[in-house]
């Protein structure tokens, strides 16, 4: 009780905790998000952190939003893609599996990086997402919607073009990169007490909690997860790392796995994952359109559901938790739905 109580007070009074060391056996450490935050600047926009009044009614508390929904190519994935094209080997074309957001980020960095991408997509991506892979230039091959097919089809493409593949959370280069979202963050908001961060393969929570956890170990890391697909709540619950069925959700950009690179960290130093309902992230992406006039996608809303949700309020009263930050982690939108 003494030492929560102790944290409660370093919350409130933001008084400063150095930077605690973390397990030695992690892919990622924060010298690495530090490095690729640095890497990626020159290549990435550091997005603004926005606030609503009236969601902060609705919320109880104060939420600030990381609108990574004006980064370049409408996702945090950018920062990831951007990291591991830069340091991969030299001329190898860059592949990779992807609904969408990384599909694009990655067709970008690899442009950036004179280089050929090669993008398997399950055939039922957005129609917006698939049209901006090939603007950026990428040779698309369409696979059936199951994380199994995916992966074999992208193994295939590998190694018929003897690229370097880069896998859209599970590569330690890419969590590193998307990490640096939380460098920013952290630098323009220096009095979050939690911070919710959308849940599908794990690259950005994965990230976010190497580097929050080291610099601001006080620091409340929760996961937001359609409950359709909801296999870190259930890895978290078992305490191993566990898989779903291919259900479907309207945040399709969080329907992939945890991998063997991001659930160590999942497990470790996000503190929960709470799940929402598919009428949840519904609502929610309406609300920040019609109150904050943002174009975000389901996934994005995933967060905002969350921290609106009753499990949130019961588990992070707002006498405790008055500051909440909220990843806006992307804009790819099909209109057409």
């Amino acid at each position: 009780a003494g030492v929560a109580a102790a944290i409660r007070i370093i919350r409130r009074r933001n008084i400063h905790v150095p930077p605690q060391p973390l397990p030695a056996d992690f892919p990622v450490t924060p010298k690495d998000v530090v490095d690729a935050a640095k890497r990626v600047r020159p290549h990435v926009h550091r997005t603004p952190v926005l606030t609503c009044h009236g969601l902060d009614e609705l919320a109880g508390r104060s939420l600030k939003f990381k609108c990574e929904v004006f980064q370049r190519t409408g996702s945090f994935k950018i920062r990831g893609a951007t990291n591991a094209a830069l340091q991969a080997p030299e001329n190898a074309p860059l592949v990779t599996h992807s609904s969408g957001n990384h599909a694009q980020a990655l067709a970008l960095a690899a442009r950036s990086t004179n280089r050929e991408a090669h993008v398997v997509m399950p055939r039922t991506a957005p129609a917006v997402k698939r049209a901006a892979v090939a603007g950026y230039g990428a040779h698309i091959t369409l696979c059936e919607p199951t994380n199994k097919a995916r992966a074999e089809a992208a193994q295939k493409k590998t190694e018929e073009v003897q690229g370097y593949f880069v896998h859209p959370s599970n590569e330690p280069r890419v969590i590193s990169g998307q990490g640096s979202v939380a460098v920013e963050f952290l630098e323009q908001c220096s009095d979050l007490d939690a911070l919710v961060v959308p849940v599908g393969g794990g690259g950005l929570i994965g990230g976010i909690a190497v580097y929050a956890k080291w610099k601001r170990p006080s620091l409340k890391i929760i996961g937001a997860e359609p409950k359709n697909v909801d296999d870190a709540y259930r890895s978290k619950q078992k305490g191993e790392l566990v898989g779903h069925d291919d259900r479907d959700s309207v945040a399709d950009g969080l329907k992939t796995l945890l991998g063997s690179n991001t659930w160590p960290v999942v497990r470790d130093l996000v503190d929960e994952i709470i799940t929402v309902e598919e009428s949840e992230i519904k609502k929610a992406t309406a609300l920040i359109w019609g109150r904050m006039k943002l174009c975000i996608e389901p996934s994005a809303g995933v967060g905002v559901a969350c921290v609106l949700s009753e499990a949130f309020r019961a588990r992070y009263p707002a006498d405790e938790y008055g500051t909440v930050g909220v990843i806006l982690c992307g804009g790819n939108l099909d209109l057409a739905k």
